[in-house]
């Protein structure tokens, strides 16, 4: 008996044709597709029409380009590794001003987004007036010593908020300074700005953008909690099993450091997995799924976990943890973590990983 995740490869495509829709995207296959593994991810994508990347790591970038040729890539992080870039044909971030002047002469035939860096202030040129001073002065270069301007964007840190006017505000400022810079003239062959949240909230893309930058929705795990999660389907199980079951009495405890005390005569049963697999701390604060039926948690180890049962449970039952029947989107709305943040803990060393 093992724990194990557990991919549906063509439920996986399939998913993604449906969000997707008529709209084109890039998706994002950042820290190893989510966990998912890049390969994998990249080319599920491709068979659910999905010509482009984008990616924090240039290493992942250049595993993308060895797996195909043809798709478009996009750097979210910057590099000074120019010659890389060029050799493998993948764009990159403009981060700031003053990384543009720096660079300059190493920039010649490097593809470039410029980035806007709204709300979020963590990467980006601070306003349409510096984009601006970009474009003019790489067009006034000789074309020799030109950088390739191919795109433009910027990210909505608050797409998935509702209490505030933060996304209101990020979304006009980044269509201001669109707006401004098209309206001098210049033509970009990728605009994305929308990431999962904004691009459900508009109900795709917005106008004059060429690709929404879609990362949580791919991959199963709705942006935010009023959304039906018929949106999305989560096409992989993380399953555990049970090792046995004890009875433990009322007042006993169990688990390190007096983690559950019985308030009443009760079978705990002992599973397979634990926080080393990559189950965040705050999921025991809820319930597992065995035999279709759900059982609280009442501890949770490195390796092992507690479950308060009934007299059904016996040993060698399966406990799942994950599935389309007890979604991770549904414990983040409860305060288990982000969508990504468990999706990406999960330990693919310690589980048996299979794609089927």
């Amino acid at each position: 008996m093992v724990a194990r995740i557990t991919i549906d490869e063509q439920n996986f495509i399939k998913n993604a044709k449906n969000v997707i829709k008529d709209n084109k995207v890039m998706a994002v296959v950042k820290n190893d597709a989510y966990h998912f593994g890049l390969e994998f991810a990249v080319k599920s994508f491709i068979q659910a029409g999905i010509q482009s990347f984008s990616t924090t790591s240039l290493h992942e970038a250049v595993r993308i380009r060895e797996i195909d040729k043809q798709v478009n890539i996009f750097l979210m992080n910057p590099s000074i590794e120019f010659e890389t870039l060029k050799a493998h044909n993948i764009a990159m971030t403009l981060p700031s001003l003053t990384f543009y002047h720096e660079h300059l002469e190493d920039l010649a035939g490097v593809k470039l987004h410029l980035e806007l860096e709204n709300l979020l202030h963590r990467s980006g040129l601070k306003d349409q007036d510096e984009m601006l001073q970009v474009l003019k002065h790489n067009e006034n270069l000789p074309i020799a010593e030109q950088a390739i301007i191919e795109g433009i964007w910027t990210h909505f840190g608050y797409a998935d908020e509702f209490g505030g006017d933060e996304y209101e505000t990020e979304r006009q400022a980044w269509i201001d300074c669109l707006s401004f810079i098209l309206d001098h003239g210049y033509a970009f062959k990728f605009i994305h700005a929308q990431n999962s949240a904004s691009y459900v909230r508009e109900d795709g893309l917005f106008n004059q953008h060429t690709h929404a930058r879609l990362g949580i929705i791919l991959y199963g795990s709705r942006p935010y909690s009023t959304l039906p999660t018929t949106l999305t389907e989560q096409n992989f199980t993380v399953t555990a099993n049970v090792i046995q079951v004890r009875p433990i009495k009322k007042g006993e405890t169990c688990g390190y450091s007096f983690q559950y005390t019985a308030d009443k005569d009760c079978n705990i049963a002992v599973v397979d997995i634990g926080y080393g697999d990559g189950i965040l701390k705050t999921r025991a604060k809820h319930d597992a799924l065995i035999n279709q039926k759900r059982y609280p948690i009442r501890g949770l180890m490195m390796s092992h976990m507690f479950v308060e049962v009934d007299d059904t449970i016996q040993s060698g039952d399966q406990v799942v943890m994950y599935s389309n029947d007890i979604r991770i989107d549904e414990f983040t709305f409860k305060g288990v973590g982000a969508n990504s943040e468990q999706i990406s803990a999960l330990n693919h060393h310690s589980l048996i990983k299979e794609i089927r």
